[in-house]
């Protein structure tokens, strides 16, 4: 079992039970090896509009309760951005923040989307400094039913995520059979939990890390659970 995982936790911050989110985490995620956590707030255009004074007020909040669960327990600032024509705009301009203030951008994009639209988005961040994160890459049918299209992304620079639930089979045979594609191909970067809650959608890191060291080997699960995720730590620093 893998020691230390870093974890994409997407929530809503307005959202967060302190309380009860403190007592599951200290029996649960601890457990499951987890010592930093990237807090992605999700920010959608016209549907997600918290504001960053309202979700640094909370993050700080839930750092504060992360040092009581324990004193090696991290909380990275970050966020989950749903594409837009106007997000190198939006970044430039500090309005939403990237993975822990580094050039790292999590990028989240609407299962109608085309690829070239994918694609176009990809090539717009890069060409300004960016390196995007595509966000559970396994959801968009697009990407799905065409892997070169993943091919396609990773080799103009863009990072993928998946989901843990995916990867482990949580949301299906054929999801799991998929990402094990992606991770037989190579062309996975970082897993996150989409953990929105301690109920039905609360995060299952431990599972998932199982899963992948029986399937792909503890090298391969510590480069994507740990060494890569570490590379996003220390450029913040």
């Amino acid at each position: 079992m893998i020691s230390t995982h870093i974890l994409f936790l997407m929530w809503m911050m307005v959202r967060i039970r302190l309380k009860s989110q403190k007592r599951s985490f200290r029996f649960g995620k601890y457990n499951d090896g987890v010592r930093t956590i990237f807090a992605t707030s999700h920010f959608r255009r016209r549907m997600f509009e918290t504001p960053m004074e309202k979700i640094r007020q909370q993050y700080l909040q839930v750092q504060q309760a992360a040092k009581e669960i324990a004193p090696d327990l991290r909380l990275i600032l970050g966020c989950e951005f749903h594409a837009n024509l106007d997000m190198v705009e939006t970044l430039n301009a500090g309005k939403r923040p990237t993975m822990g203030d580094t050039r790292f951008v999590l990028t989240e994009f609407s299962e109608a989307h085309d690829f070239r639209f994918i694609q176009e988005r990809c090539y717009e961040l890069i060409s300004n400094g960016y390196e995007p994160i595509i966000a559970h890459a396994e959801r968009y049918p697009v990407i799905r039913k065409n892997l070169e299209h993943l091919e396609q992304l990773v080799d103009m620079g863009a990072y993928i995520q998946m989901n843990a639930d995916s990867i482990s089979g949580v949301e299906g045979w054929g999801m799991k059979r998929f990402c094990k594609k992606v991770m037989k191909q190579n062309l996975l970067h970082f897993v996150g939990s989409d953990a929105h809650n301690t109920g039905d959608r609360k995060p299952q890191m431990g599972r998932c890390a199982q899963y992948m060291e029986k399937t792909m080997g503890r090298e391969y699960a510590d480069k994507i659970l740990i060494r890569n995720p570490r590379e996003i730590i220390e450029e913040g620093r």
